[in-house]
């Protein structure tokens, strides 16, 4: 079968590479068990490529010098659109916890090297395949080293039974795992807490490390019946 004019072996290699290239970003995050994995990073850095391909090669037959004359570049800004789509289906937002925000980053990057390809810059391609696995195998490992300066804010939520110095344990408990406490908010007015002879109070906490630790100590507190986390005080009656 004879290729068209505007095909040739040049056109299936850069097809070829960004295959290769988005596959291997796609290995990786299979092997990590991401929500997007090899079958989607493959399918979008070459589908990248192939737009730009099409959009290079594929209206020539069309063009009239000085009548009709075709911006190749719209296409790229397409996919740049376009691919938001998808990465917004893979970030989740709970309360204040964001997830999936590096996935759809990889993903964006991925259709970028696979337009690279395709518009025949193979080397720019290959760096950023190259600089993808810096970001993801070595900036962990940096993180982890870096210090520590941020102090953390949480509000912790406690329900316990109506019982003299309870409060002042949990204060205690608070301040001896490394928490300040710059707010707090009581309410004991609720029939579920009338019925159970509970008070419910909401701290404003400040430290440097995560609560998890601190709501164990106060689950262990003899009177104390609920701990949980809040977003903020905000809300509170």
């Amino acid at each position: 079968m004879a290729l068209a004019p505007a095909e040739g072996w040049l056109q299936i290699g850069e097809l070829v590479f960004a295959f290769a290239l988005s596959a291997l970003i796609g290995l990786e995050r299979e092997i990590r068990q991401k929500s997007a994995g090899l079958r989607t990073y493959t399918l979008v850095g070459t589908g990248s490529a192939l737009f730009i391909i099409v959009s290079k090669h594929g209206f020539n037959n069309v063009l009239v010098p000085g009548l009709i004359v075709l911006d190749p570049s719209r296409v790229a800004a397409g996919i740049v659109a376009g691919i938001g789509f998808i990465g917004a289906g893979l970030i989740f937002v709970r309360h204040d916890s964001v997830r999936g925000l590096t996935t759809a980053a990889i993903i964006w990057m991925t259709a970028g090297i696979g337009m690279a390809a395709g518009a025949g810059l193979w080397l720019l391609a290959l760096v950023v395949t190259g600089l993808h696995f810096v970001v993801v195998l070595l900036f962990p490992v940096i993180a982890r080293h870096l210090p520590r300066t941020s102090r953390t804010e949480t509000v912790v939520r406690v329900v316990y039974r109506r019982k003299k110095g309870i409060l002042r344990t949990i204060l205690e408990e608070c301040t001896a795992h490394g928490f300040a406490v710059i707010g707090a908010r009581t309410r004991e007015d609720e029939a579920d807490l009338d019925q159970r002879r509970a008070v419910e109070v909401s701290l404003e906490l400040e430290g440097r490390q995560p609560p998890v630790q601190l709501g164990a100590a106060l689950q262990d507190i003899d009177g104390v019946l609920e701990v949980s986390a809040l977003d903020s005080l905000d809300g509170i009656d």
